[in-house]
């Protein structure tokens, strides 16, 4: 993945771009419309079925809450109800137009900011790329439109931290991982604006929709109840297992396709306390860092992310939107060493498509291809955080300790010494 198209104009890269874009994003918005079929299931049936319901109700003034699959913050209402701006439209269709229109604009910024001085057109690349990559599901979630705030809030915070603040605030109460771009906030006047910027948008949206809207808080309650989902990196554990007489099954359970059945609650207790763990380290990362240049609030939201995504209970295949998104801004930066990890994230994404939805059938039947699927995605997955963490660790703590000059060593002399210096 090259920073820019092989020209020394720097309009050629953007007419590349931009007409890669829009080719690109023709293929997709076919498909989400039906006209292109991918094997597998219909991804549109959330958009259609499930995001439509939960409109109808969302209109009437309140949550939906006696249906345990509405599991997001209060501010998904919006990304619900955006349909509404185009009434022209039927609800799915509008839904696809904002979706693509949400991609746009982050491309446009990618765009905007890789032409800046010491900045590079690779995190447009990869956004570009991204997409296609993960097929029409890109359009067919919401997920697309919180990564076009995470990515304005990331791009704002060098200048502007209570922007971004209030960007993230906002992010974290459409699907809560935003709230992590506050984890690098880099000067202690920036920190604390930022992230009292992130505490009184959230706070004053919560109280919004909680005297506006009953059942503002409900998703909590589902959200606990969440297993072990079919994708993610603890249910490799019940897809050998199968494979050995676990006697479990895979069942539609809270809205997602998860195991049931013996050790399911002690390997999501085990997966919830790698998050803790993961948590836990980034807490040291903070507290060890040392130099923070201009890519660095970038690439640590980027790891956070990682680990927050690969030792979670689900690993949904919209969760890659966040990280392509993530990987793009880092990329945007000449100084960012997330190069590597972005293009594991890259192929992590394309695995993907191929895990879902063309081969689904096999990934819940726990076959040797679904196996294989899922062992190569997830295992792109862990290499991108371990590399990422590790990446940043080195450039921000251990390289600069080593580089940081030693106080001059004091000459130790005897008790003896003053007096043969008087005499």
């Amino acid at each position: 993945m090259t920073g820019r198209c092989p020209t020394s104009t720097p309009r050629r890269p953007i007419a590349r771009c931009v007409a890669l874009w829009v080719l690109t994003r023709a293929v997709l918005l076919l498909c989400v419309f039906k006209v292109l079929n991918l094997p597998g299931p219909d991804v549109t049936g959330d958009v259609s079925v499930i995001y439509q319901g939960w409109y109808e109700v969302l209109r009437t003034g309140t949550f939906p809450l006696d249906d345990i699959t509405w599991q997001y913050p209060p501010a998904a209402a919006l990304a619900v109800l955006s349909p509404a701006l185009l009434p022209f439209l039927g609800y799915a269709s509008a839904f696809f137009a904002l979706a693509c229109l949400a991609d746009a604009l982050v491309m446009g910024l990618l765009l905007y900011a890789g032409g800046r001085p010491g900045k590079r057109y690779a995190g447009a690349w990869v956004w570009l790329a991204g997409l296609p990559l993960l097929g029409p599901t890109a359009y067919a979630r919401y997920d697309v439109m919180v990564t076009a705030v995470a990515v304005a809030a990331l791009l704002a915070g060098a200048r502007h931290p209570r922007t971004m603040g209030a960007l993230a605030g906002f992010g974290a109460l459409l699907k809560i991982w935003p709230v992590l771009l506050l984890v690098a906030a880099p000067r202690a006047r920036a920190t604390r604006s930022g992230w009292t910027a992130a505490a009184v948008t959230s706070a004053a949206l919560l109280v919004l929709f909680s005297l506006t809207m009953p059942g503002s808080l409900a998703f909590l309650t589902f959200q606990r109840e969440r297993g072990t989902e079919v994708e993610s990196l603890g249910g490799l554990v019940f897809h050998f297992a199968r494979h050995f007489g676990w006697r479990g099954e895979v069942l539609l359970n809270y809205g997602s396709v998860e195991f049931v059945g013996p050790y399911v609650p002690l390997v999501s207790t085990a997966a919830m306390g790698l998050t803790v763990l993961a948590f836990g380290w980034l807490l040291l990362w903070r507290l060890r860092a040392r130099a923070f240049g201009a890519s660095t609030p970038c690439d640590a939201a980027f790891a956070a992310v990682l680990l927050f995504t690969t030792t979670s209970r689900v690993i949904s295949p919209q969760y890659l939107l966040w990280l392509v998104g993530l990987a793009a801004v880092c990329l945007v930066f000449r100084g960012s060493r997330m190069d590597r990890p972005a293009h594991l994230v890259l192929a992590a994404t394309g695995v993907t498509l191929l895990e879902f939805p063309i081969w689904f059938s096999h990934v819940v039947s726990s076959d040797w291809l679904g196996l294989l699927l899922l062992a190569v995605r997830n295992g792109l997955l862990l290499a991108a955080t371990l590399l990422a963490c590790r990446r940043l660790w080195q450039q921000t703590a251990s390289e600069p300790r080593r580089r940081a000059p030693r106080p001059p060593a004091t000459r130790r002399t005897t008790d003896q010494e003053p007096e043969l210096l008087a005499s």
